[in-house]
């Protein structure tokens, strides 16, 4: 036994005075018993504490149309196309992105096989030509690797450039049905007061959810025409279906008319698109402003009577199960204050839908006089963070576009990526769908060399999407989401002291938290 000084002073001492009581009594002394100091006790373990799930949309728009964001041009083989769309995807989920919103339906055309219109001309730059893959199922699959949800895109009523005419593929509806066409300016578009146009678009929607699994279904912000300064004065030429409307004893205004078709394709969409995936969500991005003056001091553009899209109404309605409007402003900004629309559209939110504002990350560093410096997204998101759930204010945001995240412009994906983005998160849940958590898997843990192996055992019960896994190493938490069809994952054996498991519903419920601890 090794004896330190202060153990070695009690040992002197206690045979001192042995060997003094032995002396006044005569006899030999005996070695006395030293008991040793009780072990310190064992270090308090760090509490196992696991954390909410962090909930934040967080989605990118990929415009196809006119090759805005991809491909980068038509004509590109598979694998150039593939290369580019798997690169956008890296730059989503290294920015700490949830979501995608991918344009599959720009002009009366497909991103996707179909037979009811031609494959869009920004694949191969002729309208109807193979590009020799599906690119939707390519995108889902890709997605989910990445664990990002995707949401398909529709433009419902816009048919093409007046320039396109003649390149139109013959199964387009404008070459099948051109009595359902208009001229607007340099635009060819589809009349939204005919009944054929809306049954069209609605037949699309419904084939992608039939045929996908989509996370979502998502229209922008085109209904009718945006007034074109190249065209000043110009009205939609829709007489003779307004005359039809009011032959067969329709009594209001044109204005309002015209307001009544979007509604009820509005109306309809939502409809119809739950009665084939009731899971799925529908969601509207309209114009950020819905008329000027609401709220004080907002000017611009009145969508209201200028493209007919009384998007107010949608969102009180319940027609969306989430409302994205542009709020594509800088928060300086007076005429068009950012925070002033935001707390707005919040303040309309009477159902509690999930509001996610359009963020115009297209103006960082764009080299116009009014360019965003990287720093207005971040601040957007945070103004964002600042409202009130409960009350109808916004829960994500949904950034345009692109090309922007994936060549960094301006240090924007960086900053996302170390800043407001750099903790994960899930969309929130859509309980007005479904407000049943799934039951949870069973979980087991393995060491295989220098990783701990997750192995996941589905519960019976309803389709999943996701299972969420997180970990703690070294006091510091991290998770991935991965598609329920993948059961294993590997994690950090060295410094991991605890595994958390969820199942993820297809609206975004999480089971009860399953643990394991070493």
């Amino acid at each position: 036994m090794k004896l330190n000084a202060a153990t070695l002073g009690r040992c002197l001492a206690v045979w001192v005075t042995v060997l003094v009581q032995a002396c006044a009594t005569g006899e030999a002394p005996t070695a006395p018993v030293v008991t040793p100091p009780p072990p310190p006790p064992p270090p308090t373990p760090a509490p196992f504490t696991v954390p909410a799930v962090a909930r934040e949309f967080r989605g990118l728009w990929i415009a196809t149309v006119s090759n805005i964001d991809w491909p980068s041009r038509s004509g590109l083989t598979v694998a150039q196309q593939q290369a580019e769309f798997s690169r956008i995807l890296d730059a989503a989920e290294q920015a700490g992105l949830n979501a995608i919103v991918l344009q599959v339906r720009a002009a009366g055309d497909a991103l996707f096989p179909s037979t009811l219109e031609p494959w869009s001309r920004s694949l191969t730059g002729t309208q109807g030509g193979d590009p020799g893959y599906d690119p939707l199922a390519y995108a889902i699959a890709q997605s989910r690797m990445r664990g990002l949800e995707v949401h398909a895109w529709f433009n419902p009523f816009r048919a093409a450039n007046l320039s396109d005419t003649l390149r139109l593929a013959s199964t387009h509806l404008a070459v099948r049905r051109p009595e359902l066409t208009r001229r607007y300016c340099t635009q060819l578009w589809f009349d939204p007061g005919e009944g054929a146009v809306q049954d069209q678009a609605i037949a699309v929607v419904t084939d992608v959810l039939r045929r996908y699994q989509v996370d979502a279904v998502h229209l922008d912000d085109y209904f009718y025409p945006y007034p074109d300064s190249r065209c000043a004065g110009l009205d939609f030429p829709d007489s003779a279906t307004f005359a039809t409307y009011q032959r067969t004893g329709g009594l209001l205004s044109r204005a309002d008319w015209r307001r009544d078709n979007v509604n009820r394709f509005v109306e309809r969409l939502y409809r119809e698109s739950h009665a084939v995936a009731p899971l799925a969500r529908v969601g509207i991005s309209p114009f950020g402003i819905w008329r000027p003056g609401t709220p004080a001091g907002i000017v611009g553009l009145d969508s209201y009577a200028s493209i007919y899209a009384d998007s107010r109404l949608w969102l009180q309605r319940g027609w969306v199960d989430y409302f994205a409007p542009q709020l594509y402003w800088s928060i300086a900004s007076t005429g068009q204050s950012f925070g002033a629309l935001l707390s707005w559209w919040g303040q309309q939110n009477t159902l509690r839908r999930h509001v996610w504002p359009g963020l115009a990350a297209y103006r960082v560093a764009d080299g116009s006089s009014s360019a965003y410096a990287a720093a207005e997204i971040p601040a957007q998101v945070q103004l964002t963070r600042s409202q009130n759930a409960a009350s109808g204010g916004a829960t994500g945001s949904v950034l345009y576009n692109a090309t922007v995240l994936v060549n960094d412009r301006g240090g924007l994906r960086s900053l996302l990526t170390s800043g407001v983005f750099a903790t994960r998160a899930l969309p929130p849940a859509t309980e007005w769908l479904d407000n049943v958590a799934p039951p949870a898997p069973a979980l087991a843990v393995n060491a295989t060399g220098t990783t701990l192996r997750v192995t996941v055992t589905p519960a019976s019960g309803e389709a999943l999407a996701w299972y969420l896994i997180r970990w703690r190493t070294n006091g510091a938490w991290a998770q991935r989401l991965q598609p329920a069809t993948a059961l294993t994952a590997d994690v950090p054996l060295t410094g991991t002291d605890g595994v958390v498991v969820n199942a993820i519903d297809k609206v975004g419920n999480a089971s009860a938290d399953v643990v394991w601890r070493p």
